[in-house]
């Protein structure tokens, strides 16, 4: 008995440490935003927010997706989170529009959109550069095991969901260390919350930097998690972005 319990753990590691491909997916509460306040329609109409001529010193800007990062950081939890991988996820085609007045930037807005359906999930490329908590190339069928349970009906439902939507409500502070007040609206929740800015520029483009912090439960959506929380992911997500916008 003693042999086959060592082997049943030693069958269980290579299977967890070849990716999170194959394993049961937990439950997810019932139904759009579960138990969570907030529960709103997807602004779908944002971008007519923009069509009238600026004023004054405003421009209309339009941000650049190829020029533009945002990642994503989840990172491993559970009983045995040594048994997990930490996973790096980025949204190549960001869109999005602001109106600016370099002379007075309090007074700017923007709106900011991504697709959870077109996320890269652990390019080996830039896990390849984030340092030891990233080490480990992950092959196509761990990276295509951790889309299937991150993004699937038990946890995100990015089918139902697809639209990633960040909209601005006031900004304070003065460049290049400012703060924007910002509805996420994210599986049919939104949140308000205040996000760190560094304005490197505003002329003639804009280029701000920062990062947030999630909690997928915030939002309805349970973290994933296998074997009874074994192996799982924290609530809490990391954020990243440099964004780059251009007058149209």
């Amino acid at each position: 008995m003693a042999i086959l319990h060592r082997l049943f753990w030693v069958v269980l590691a290579a299977q967890l440490l070849a990716g999170c491909a194959g394993l049961p997916v937990a439950s997810a509460p019932s139904g759009p935003a579960s138990g969570v306040a907030g529960a709103v329609p997807y602004p779908g109409q944002w971008r007519e927010d923009y069509a009238a001529a600026p004023v004054g010193g405003e421009r209309v800007l339009a941000f650049d997706g190829a020029g533009s990062v945002v990642r994503i950081y989840v990172h491993r939890g559970g009983r045995a989170p040594q048994l997990g991988h930490n996973h790096v996820l980025s949204a190549p085609q960001l869109t999005g529009l602001a109106r600016v007045d370099p002379g007075a930037l309090a007074r700017a807005r923007f709106d900011l959109e991504f697709r959870l359906d077109a996320l890269q999930i652990d390019d080996p490329a830039l896990r390849a550069v984030l340092g030891p908590a990233f080490e480990g190339e992950l092959d196509a069928r761990a990276i295509a095991g951790t889309r299937a349970h991150m993004l699937g009906e038990d946890n995100f439902q990015a089918d139902r969901y697809p639209l990633v939507h960040v909209r601005s409500l006031g900004l304070s502070g003065e460049p290049p260390w400012m703060a924007a007040q910002v509805e996420v609206w994210l599986h049919g929740v939104v949140r308000t919350q205040w996000v760190p800015l560094e304005i490197a520029s505003t002329t003639p483009a804009l280029d701000v930097r920062g990062s947030m912090v999630l909690r997928q439960s915030d939002f309805g959506v349970h973290p994933y998690e296998a074997l009874g929380g074994l192996i799982a992911v924290q609530d809490a997500v990391v954020v990243e972005f440099h964004l780059r916008a251009r007058p149209l």
